[in-house]
C-alpha cells in the first residue's frame, strides 16, 4: 500500500481539474468540500466532492460543523453578463430581494435589498459602491422603454414594492441617473406654478398674492388648485381632444362644457391616491401627440399596459412640469417637504461625520482673503466686498498668466493638447440638437444645466447647450485666430479663450453673454 503524508486533499488538484459540475459549483460560491483518500491496490484514487445540503437535519450530518464555509471570491461570476453583484453572498431568503439597476450605458448592477429599502437607501448604496465624487442629486427612475414612460421614484418609496407591480413580460427597469430638478419647485415656486394656471381660490381674495399663496401652500406640503387646457387621448381612440381640467386635493376633474367649474359640468377622472404620473418620451412618434410635452397617469396597483394609460399633452414644458409637480404634491403632501429637508441636510451630515484628522477640510475652512500689495508683508481683508473684488482680480490675473503660458513654446513638453475638452464630462461629441435637449431634460431642467457638443452645421465650431427657465438655449462657440494663435469666442471676439476648458471655467463664475452661470454639467453616468 502506498502511504500518503496527509489525510486530506483538495478537490481541484492535478489532472482532475476538468471542468466538472462540482468545479462550477465552487465558482458559484459553494463551500469547498474535502474528502479522505482511499487506496486501492498499488494506485491512489482521488476522492470526489460530497455535496453538503444547506438544510441538513439533526443526526445526518456527514461532517463536523466546525468546517468553515468559504465566501465566494468571484461575485461577478454569479451575476448576468455585464453585471456586478454588490453583495458577494446572497442573504437569507425571505428578507432580501435581488433587484437590477441600470446605468445610462445599458450596463446593470444587481443589488440585494430588504423589502423596506427606499429609493434614497438604494441611491446611497450605489453612490458608495461606484465611488461617485458628487454624492448629491441622484435618483432612481422607473423606465418602460417600449412605452416611452419614465418616472422618478420618490425618496421614501420602497423599491421592492414598486418592482412587485411590474409585469414579468414587460421590459421595465430601474435606472440610476442624475436628477437636479426633483425638488426645484421648492426653490423657485413661481417658475413652476404660473399665475395663469392657479385656480381663483378664496385665499387669493383674502389679500394674498399668487406668489404668497404658493409659498404658504408649499411650506405646508401641498399646492394650489391647478386648472387649464390639455390635449387628451383615450386608450381606445387615436385622436386627441382638447379638454379643460381641474386638479384638486380630491382628485382630477374635467369639464364637459368649456372651462365651466359648475358641479353639474365637472366629471371625475381619477383619484390621486391610486395613480402614478409618468412623463412620455418621444410621444409624437409613439402616440401621435400634438406636442412633445406629454405625460400620462396610470392606476397604481395594475401592471403597466397601454390600454390602462390616460395620456395628457401640454403646450409647453412649463405647463407639463406644473401639472406633474402638482400631482406629486397632492399625492405625497407633507412627505415631499420632509424629503426635501433631508436632501438639504445630507451634505451637512456627511461633513460632520468626517474624522477630525481630515486636515485638508479643516485648513480650507480657516482660509482668509489677504492683500500682499503693500510693504507690510500682507493684511487680512475684512470687508467682504473687497474680498470678492480681490478674488475676481486674482482670477483675471490667473487667466492672463495661463494664456501667456500656453502661448509660449515649452521645450520640456509638447504644446497643450487642443482636444483637452474631449476628456471633460460635459463634452458630448457629435450629439444632435434634439438629443442634447433630451439629455438635459433627463437630468432635470434647472437653471445652469449645460453641455458642449460639436456643431453639425458649422465645421470646427462647437455649441453650448444651456438650460434657463425650463428651456434649453444653444450658443455657438466659434474658433478665431489672433497673432497666429487659435482662440474660441461666443461674443465675436470680445472675450477670447484658449480652449473650451477655460471657456467653461470662466462662465462658471461669470455670466458674460449668457443668461445664467454654468452650474451643473450634464454628464452621462456609467
Amino acid at each position: 500500500m502506498m502511504e500518503v503524508a496527509g489525510p486530506w486533499t483538495e478537490v481541484f488538484e492535478g489532472s482532475d481539474r476538468n471542468g466538472s459540475p462540482e468545479e462550477e459549483s465552487f465558482l458559484r460560491g459553494s463551500t469547498l468540500t474535502l474528502a479522505p483518500l482511499v487506496s486501492e491496490s498499488a494506485s491512489v484514487r482521488r476522492s470526489q466532492p460530497i455535496l453538503i445540503s444547506g438544510n441538513r437535519t439533526r443526526g445526518v450530518e456527514a461532517f463536523s460543523s466546525s468546517v468553515p464555509s468559504i465566501p465566494n471570491p468571484f461575485p461577478e461570476l454569479c451575476s448576468p453578463s455585464k453585471s456586478a453583484v454588490i453583495s458577494s453572498l446572497p442573504p437569507s431568503a425571505g428578507n432580501k430581494h435581488l433587484i437590477k439597476v441600470y446605468g445610462e450605458d445599458s450596463h446593470s448592477r444587481s443589488v440585494w435589498v430588504s423589502p423596506e429599502a427606499t429609493a434614497r437607501d438604494v441611491c446611497h448604496m450605489l453612490v458608495q459602491t461606484a465611488h461617485c465624487s458628487d454624492q448629491e442629486n441622484w435618483a432612481l427612475l422607473e423606465v418602460h422603454p417600449a412605452l416611452g414612460l419614465e418616472r422618478c421614484l420618490e425618496d421614501h418609496e420602497a423599491v421592492w414594492k414598486v418592482q412587485s407591480t411590474w409585469s414579468l413580460k414587460a421590459d421595465t427597469r430601474l435606472v440610476f441617473r442624475k436628477n437636479y430638478a426633483k425638488y426645484e419647485f421648492f426653490r423657485k415656486p413661481t417658475l413652476f406654478f404660473p399665475e395663469s394656471m392657479i385656480s381663483d381660490s378664496a385665499d387669493v381674495g383674502k389679500g394674498l398674492t399668487s406668489s404668497e399663496l404658493i409659498q404658504n401652500l408649499l411650506k405646508s406640503g401641498t399646492c394650489p388648485e391647478i386648472q387649464g387646457y390639455l390635449q387628451s387621448k383615450e386608450p381606445s381612440r387615436k385622436s386627441w381632444k382638447k379638454v379643460y381640467y381641474f386638479l384638486r386635493r380630491s382628485g382630477l376633474y374635467c369639464s364637459s362644457k368649456g372651462s365651466s367649474k359648475e358641479p353639474r359640468h365637472l366629471q371625475y377622472v381619477a383619484n390621486l391616491e391610486d395613480l402614478n404620473v409618468y412623463t412620455v418620451v418621444n410621444s409624437r412618434k409613439l402616440y401621435g401627440a400634438p406636442t412633445d410635452f406629454t405625460f400620462c397617469i396610470k392606476p397604481l396597483k395594475t401592471p403597466v399596459r397601454a390600454q390602462d394609460l390616460k395620456f395628457l399633452c401640454a403646450d409647453s414644458e412649463q405647463t407639463r412640469t406644473c401639472w406633474t409637480s402638482s400631482f406629486r404634491l397632492f399625492k405625497h403632501g407633507k412627505q415631499l417637504q420632509c424629503n426635501y429637508q433631508l436632501s438639504k441636510l445630507a451634505p451637512q451630515r456627511r461633513e460632520a461625520a468626517k474624522p477630525f484628522t481630515d486636515t485638508k477640510s479643516r485648513s480650507e475652512a480657516s482660509l482668509v482673503a489677504m492683500d500682499f500689495s503693500g510693504k507690510a508683508g500682507g493684511r487680512v481683508i475684512q470687508n467682504p466686498t473687497e474680498a470678492r473684488s480681490a478674488e475676481r482680480e486674482e482670477g483675471q490675473a490667473w487667466r492672463r498668466r495661463e494664456a501667456l503660458r500656453c502661448s509660449l513654446p515649452n521645450l520640456n513638453s509638447g504644446p497643450r493638447p487642443s482636444s483637452i475638452h474631449k476628456t471633460q464630462p460635459w463634452f458630448h461629441g457629435g450629439v444632435s440638437r434634439t438629443e442634447a435637449q433630451r439629455l438635459i431634460e433627463r437630468q432635470g431642467l434647472v437653471d445652469g444645466m449645460f453641455l458642449i457638443r460639436d456643431s453639425q452645421q458649422h465645421a470646427q465650431c462647437f455649441v453650448l447647450s444651456l438650460c434657463y427657465k425650463l428651456k434649453t438655449k444653444h450658443y455657438l462657440v466659434i474658433p478665431c485666430e489672433e497673432e497666429g494663435r487659435k482662440y474660441y469666442t461666443m461674443d465675436d471676439g470680445v472675450t477670447l479663450f484658449i480652449d473650451l476648458l477655460q471657456l467653461v471655467e470662466f462662465h462658471q463664475i461669470n455670466k458674460g453673454t449668457l443668461p445664467v452661470c454654468l452650474k451643473h454639467p450634464c454628464v452621462c453616468v456609467l
